[in-house]
């Protein structure tokens, strides 16, 4: 039997099919899926949870023109499929491939980029107001689900689009929540007929004539519509923020999601409608459906057997080694606890959370509240340990600031994936911690360069009670040093001399000091030696150790994975203000360069920024030339 998924290059190509040819497309749409992440490696248990739900908004609503939105976008590999990118899908993630999640620039049918929680319903209704003023009638619709209605701004949109009336549809794919009871035969009729146009007639109508009545009958009826409304639906919440609820619905039955989401198509009701889904994550492949996770995230696996190919390594990895860590010292002292915002395996919470489940806390996705409820448990004499990506604590910056900092509260701020992690790309890079920490009155801001470092720092966050800290560390491996106890601990604020040399000092700052190493390899080759500075702390410097070395070489360069105004710009400014430059020193602070860099190797995104060995030997030729070249032009201007 031909596929029929092969005729599909658009959606305009999935319209022409009968409503009865769409279980067997979204059957082949889901097996298609499967096959691509089998040897892409990426997000799996989403995208198969929404393989109908996919086929059924492009099969009624005419996207481009219509505006479809996912949230988050990891569950976006079906759409992608569907809308002229099938062709290159098994490029997902690479390098030069395509991305991820949603991207503007990749496709006009992905109209907002999204790669962080819970944006959708406030970039729809931009759009849709945006629609309005413009007298453009297409429809907008955000699908939002996996958790992203547990953070604050999906609410803070919802009641802004019900005081708009603005014509939203937003799509609530409830896959892990449990919202409300499993779908039955009779929530299907209900939902169509509250979809119905019948029903958005009748309703208008009522409308209409008990406004003509007295406000005391109009708020009564509108009670006894509410209440009825309820009974059935559930829909309580999303009717009092000033939305059209219908559901629930299953979001596997790709003929009755087609029925409800024409008939609200075709409606004329003009306010926002939001339509419950009730859907399975990793649907229809049975090792997504037996594991804990639902394959959310996997690398390449055997479809026959689920079995997933991970890399090999004798060193541990980074999260596990701060999770170990942490439960060690827990389990010395009580006071301590651990905060995470919807990643739990992701950060390592999960295994302190087994060991402790009174003092670890999943708040949901909501950073701003993770931080300031870390704030509160500081007030107490706890010692909390907020783990959180540093791209997702950006979303938090400024309860770090006004509820952290300027308390002086002593919130440890454990910062995995920092600097460019690979297939995830520009949106889960940790670029920019550094710079909006350190520029923080009291902060103390410490990167680890190898898995040994991790651990003491931890170490010593635990005697931090003054103030508040931080630690960063990537994502992946360490390099397989000995590991310290966790009696070990730093100075804060002090550096350590890897190894001395004579012209050049490099200060490095966190995991590219094995890049140094390599770099000093090569120079050395030409006669140059190096001296390597492990920094360790971007706040407080060691401004001791700067200025030995600041004083006793001709070049001085900082390296770090991370952006302008960070630890290259504090060092910078310290050596200004002592007027170090002034006698000739010759300063270089090599960070990430001005742009966001696409997905690929962690290695090749490095190379690309400029941060690899070849790179910074590179950068040491360069001015020490310099510096000759200056020396020569001087000698001319004599002569």
């Amino acid at each position: 039997m031909t596929k029929l998924i092969r005729q599909i290059n658009f959606p305009a190509d999935l319209r022409k099919f009968h409503k009865d040819q769409l279980k067997q497309i979204s059957s082949e749409l889901r097996d298609e899926l499967i096959d691509v992440v089998s040897e892409t490696g990426g997000h799996l248990g989403a995208g198969l949870g929404v393989v109908e739900l996919t086929v059924a908004l492009h099969y009624v609503f005419d996207t481009p023109k219509d505006k479809l939105v996912w949230d988050v976008s990891h569950q976006c590999y079906p759409h992608k499929i569907i809308t002229g990118r099938k062709d290159k899908i098994k490029t997902l993630r690479k390098g030069g491939g395509l991305s991820g999640f949603t991207k503007r620039s990749e496709s006009e049918y992905d109209p907002f980029g999204a790669a962080h929680s819970s944006t959708s319903i406030s970039s729809t209704l931009g759009m849709a107001v945006a629609k309005k003023l413009s007298n453009n009638n297409n429809n907008v619709v955000a699908v939002i689900g996996d958790g992203a209605m547990s953070a604050g701004m999906a609410y803070e949109a919802m009641n802004n689009a019900g005081a708009l009336k603005s014509k939203i549809i937003v799509v609530l794919n409830d896959n892990d929540m449990s919202i409300a009871k499993p779908v039955g035969a009779m929530s299907k009729y209900l939902a169509r007929l509250l979809s119905g146009k019948l029903y958005f007639s009748f309703r208008e109508t009522v409308k209409m004539v008990i406004s003509a009545f007295s406000k005391r009958f109009s708020q009564k009826a509108g009670k006894a519509e509410d209440m009825l409304r309820g009974l059935v639906t559930g829909g309580t919440l999303f009717s009092e923020l000033g939305f059209y609820y219908i559901g629930p619905v299953d979001g596997h039955d790709v003929d009755n999601l087609v029925q409800i989401f024409e008939n609200v198509k075709n409606s004329s009701h003009q306010g926002p409608i939001l339509i419950h889904v009730r859907t399975q994550k990793g649907k229809g492949y049975k090792p997504a459906e037996e594991s804990g996770d639902k394959y959310h995230g996997v690398s390449k696996f055997n479809v026959a057997t689920g079995e997933q190919s991970k890399s090999k390594s004798n060193a541990p990895a980074y999260t596990k080694v701060f999770a170990e860590t942490l439960i060690k010292h827990a389990e010395q002292d009580t006071k301590i606890v651990g905060i995470t915002g919807a990643m739990p395996s992701g950060t390592g919470l999960n295994l302190f959370e087994k060991r402790f489940p009174d003092r670890a806390f999943d708040v949901g996705i909501a950073e701003q509240h993770a931080v300031t409820f870390a704030a509160g448990l500081a007030t107490e004499g706890y010692k909390p340990y907020a783990a959180i990506y540093s791209t997702f604590l950006q979303r938090a910056y400024d309860q770090v600031v006004h509820d952290v900092a300027i308390q002086s509260l002593p919130v440890r701020f454990a910062i995995d994936r920092a600097g460019l992690v690979g297939a995830d790309g520009p949106t889960h890079a940790g670029s920019f911690d550094i710079t909006y920490l350190s520029t923080l009155p009291n902060f103390v801001v410490m990167a680890a360069s190898d898995e040994s470092e991790l651990v003491k720092m931890i170490n010593t966050s635990v005697h931090i009670n003054d103030r508040p800290s931080a630690f960063r560390y990537p994502r992946g491996n360490g390099i397989g040093v000995e590991m310290p106890s966790i009696r070990d601990l730093l100075e804060i604020g002090k550096g350590r001399v890897i190894q001395e040399g004579k012209k050049v000092a490099i200060l490095n700052f966190g995991t590219r000091l094995e890049e140094c190493k390599k770099a000093s390899e090569i120079l050395s080759k030409k006669g140059i030696d190096i001296t390597i500075i492990d920094a360790r702390f971007a706040k407080p410097l060691d401004e001791k150790l700067i200025m030995e070395v600041a004083n006793n070489h001709e070049v001085l360069i900082s390296i770090e994975e991370g952006s302008v105004g960070g630890f290259g710009s504090h060092v910078m400014q310290f050596l200004s203000d002592r007027g170090v430059f002034d006698k000739g020193l010759k300063f270089r602070s090599m960070i990430l360069p001005d742009i966001f860099i696409d997905q690929d190797t962690p290695e090749k995104m490095y190379e690309k920024a400029g941060l690899d060995s070849l790179s910074i030997a590179n950068k040491i030729q360069e001015t020490l030339n310099s510096n000759i070249v200056l020396a020569k032009n001087k000698s001319k201007l004599t002569n």
